[in-house]
């Protein structure tokens, strides 16, 4: 028999799951430029993000959470590959197709910017999260986070106009 707070939690997760999904899908395939391991990075940081529910449910910006767990799965694993020997051509990452809506030139765009632009650009534009959660999640000032916001934009616009031309 399953209890009501039980069925809440899933109902709960569920709705957060169809909620974010995508938004972090685009966000940890920003990051990576590889959309399959964009895909298994979201997938394990959800599986976690389910087993963590009840303390994450209550946390500012969940879907931030899992953006930063799945980015930090991909250090772990970029950690175990980088010891692997690639045959010549083999292994290459193939370009990302994104079919959630993102343009191509702005994505390569994105991945040229520098981590920490990248970071607020990801979790403030494309999760949607106010100034003060970014500096949260990111451990840094809102002073910081709009510093990283405004020059990555600028640079952004200045990539998409030569692009555009």
């Amino acid at each position: 028999m399953r209890t009501p707070g039980v069925e809440r939690e899933r109902k709960d997760f569920a709705d957060f799951y169809q909620r974010s999904r995508d938004s972090c899908l685009r966000a940890v395939l920003a990051g990576t430029g590889d959309r399959a391991l964009a895909e298994d990075l979201v997938a394990e940081a959800f599986a976690r993000a389910w087993a963590a529910w009840q303390k994450l449910s209550r946390h500012p910006a969940p879907a931030a959470w899992v953006v930063r767990t799945a980015l930090n799965l991909r250090v772990s694993w970029w950690r175990r590959r980088r010891r692997e020997v690639a045959l010549d051509g083999h292994d290459r990452a193939q370009p990302a197709e994104d079919d959630l809506g993102t343009d191509d030139a702005l994505l390569t765009a994105v991945r040229q910017l520098p981590k920490r632009q990248r970071e607020v650009v990801v979790l403030r534009i494309w999760l949607d999260l106010d100034t003060q959660a970014v500096a949260d999640v990111l451990g840094i000032s809102a002073r910081t986070v709009a510093v990283h916001l405004s020059r990555a934009t600028a640079t952004l616009r200045a990539q998409i106009v030569l692009v555009a031309s």
